[in-house]
């Protein structure tokens, strides 16, 4: 008894910084993550005939207006990245709903069926020509969306607060709304900002990478992801 009393006592105490570093590799994970949706957001959009694969709120919005009678708009696909989006997040949910709150193996295993379905997907964009104005299209969104339904419940599941990896409406509502005018200023003020900011180079990456080729910008979230499940099986704890 006394010998634990004198080497916890003697035991260095942690810092704020090293208290705060588990918090801000996980924080940098999730960043990265959101970067991805920007950019195969970017590619849905721009290459396969104006279709979100990660934000179905924008799908929402196309396919009623695409409905109700607006010229040039997409119906199927929007459509099928709904589906798919949500057969994704059922999966995971599924796939999750028994596992403790936290990085798991179960986390581990999506992650890794996700850059198979993103490396798919490019790998069908290289042996198809025009691929947004072919019907295969419509299945690499549908691939895409998947993934990203899985990812956005697999962020859900890790808790990382305002990080949801897909959507940022809500992050910067907070951003404008407890940040800026709250008290919860500097750390989550950074925090939202920077959420917003990964979206935002995402998106841009992913135009300047379909420049190149289609496949471009898919093999970059491919790496991202697998960075991320590399890193997050070895230190998330």
């Amino acid at each position: 008894m006394t010998s634990a009393v004198v080497s916890a006592a003697n035991k260095p105490a942690s810092t704020p910084q090293e208290n705060a570093s588990p918090e801000k590799f996980r924080l940098m994970l999730m960043m990265a993550l959101t970067l991805v949706t920007g950019v195969v957001d970017a590619v849905g959009y721009l290459g396969l005939d104006h279709v979100f694969t990660g934000n179905m709120t924008g799908n929402v919005v196309i396919l009623a207006m695409a409905l109700a009678g607006a010229e040039n708009l997409p119906v199927l696909g929007p459509l099928v990245a709904l589906g798919a989006f949500l057969l994704g997040a059922a999966v995971a949910g599924f796939t999750l709903q028994s596992s403790p709150k936290g990085w798991n193996r179960r986390v581990t295993l999506l992650l890794t069926g996700g850059c198979i379905a993103l490396t798919g997907a490019a790998a069908i964009s290289l042996t198809v020509d025009d691929i947004g104005r072919q019907s295969i299209g419509v299945i690499v969104a549908a691939v895409i969306s998947m993934h990203m339904g899985s990812q956005a419940l697999m962020a859900r599941h890790l808790g990382v607060r305002d990080m949801t990896t897909v959507v940022i409406t809500s992050t910067m509502t907070s951003l404008a709304g407890e940040s800026l005018v709250g008290k919860e200023r500097p750390r989550l003020l950074n925090r939202r900002l920077g959420a917003v900011l990964a979206m935002f180079a995402g998106a841009a990456i992913g135009v300047l990478l379909l420049q190149i080729h289609f496949s471009v910008p898919i093999s970059l979230g491919v790496a991202i992801t697998a960075v991320v499940t590399v890193l997050g099986s070895r230190r998330w704890h």
